[in-house]
């Protein structure tokens, strides 16, 4: 198993570092009296992953005898080294850092969906806005301007390039800036950046100031785009397959239950994130599917590398449940 040290190196590549939580011991070797085989699992507090959250409420994985504990983190570049390092024994990130780490070389193994684009173009949970003002009125029109993503060469740049050259225009004379989500809103205000690429809740909160839709890049990436999973290790996944499974068996109850209750996610987003009750109820919820969506993945592999964010092939098979 690689080292944290060099697992850290490599995971610097990918979304935000910052961890709120110590690293905690691994579970895989520990029971609780009673209580199941305990696991501990990285979680980013975002609409994401909802239905973990759910499904522990729900005792899905404790019918599967799992004990599951739940370490918030501030996103993938805390989470991939925990995982890899055996000090989590899974973890959630979107794709586009699943693949960037394979490429890599982590050792890491995709093992159950964890959100998806709606595939409704102007209803899903992410997208790019512009001010209000902006005399941008299409994706193509992008094509020289300043754009904001949460992080640079990532999934998000990716998918806004996919709107930019879906709609006509040339992505490679887009200047992308690294903002964090909360501070995006303020500089499309202040016309620091031409366009911003949000996500829940920081979509409905902007276009409820007024800002305008101008593309679900999402949606004009890939039909039904997986954009995040959860994750162990590959030598956890051939060496421990019963606990594997067992997790899988109770993501998929808990991503179904989801899906099937977008009410039930709307309530327990407060409780773990700092969205509120009332900012929930008009949130646009992510798909919640049960299977993590091939096609969508070697579309996102074909689109990252074309824009240099991959420069090798990944090994799907060796990644993908």
């Amino acid at each position: 198993m690689k080292s944290y040290k060099a697992a850290a190196a490599v995971a610097a590549l990918l979304l935000t570092a910052g961890c709120s939580s110590a690293p905690l011991s691994q579970g895989q070797a520990s029971a609780e009296a009673g209580g199941g085989q305990q696991i501990q699992v990285g979680v980013i507090p975002i609409v994401d992953v909802a239905p973990i959250y759910l499904g522990k409420e729900q005792g899905f994985f404790e019918d599967e005898g799992l004990s599951l504990e739940l370490v918030s983190a501030q996103g993938g570049a805390a989470i991939v080294p925990a995982v890899t390092s055996g000090t989590m024994d899974f973890g959630f990130s979107n794709v586009s850092s699943m693949l960037l780490a394979k490429s890599k070389g982590l050792d890491v193994k995709m093992v159950a969906s964890g959100a998806s684009s709606t595939g409704e173009d102007g209803k899903d949970f992410g997208g790019i806005l512009v001010a209000k003002d902006s005399p941008l009125t299409s994706p193509a029109d992008l094509a020289g301007k300043t754009v904001a993503v949460n992080t640079l060469n990532n999934i998000n740049d990716t998918t806004v390039r996919a709107s930019v050259r879906k709609a006509g225009g040339d992505p490679s004379t887009i200047k992308f800036v690294e903002l964090a989500f909360p501070d995006m809103q303020a500089a499309l205000e202040r016309g620091q950046v031409d366009a911003i690429q949000v996500v829940e809740p920081f979509l409905t909160a902007g276009t409820g100031e007024g800002a305008k839709l101008l593309a679900s890049n999402y949606v004009d990436a890939a039909d039904g785009l997986t954009v995040g999973a959860y994750f162990t290790t590959a030598a956890t996944a051939s060496g421990n397959p019963e606990l594997v499974k067992k997790f899988t068996a109770a993501m998929e109850k808990s991503l179904q239950y989801a899906q099937d209750n977008p009410d039930a996610v709307r309530r327990i987003l407060p409780t773990y994130t700092k969205i509120d009750a009332a900012t929930a109820e008009k949130l646009t919820l992510p798909g919640f599917s049960m299977e993590i969506n091939r096609a969508s993945v070697e579309e996102l592999v074909t689109l990252s590398k074309g824009d240099g964010v991959l420069a090798d092939d990944v090994n799907l098979d060796e990644l993908l449940p």
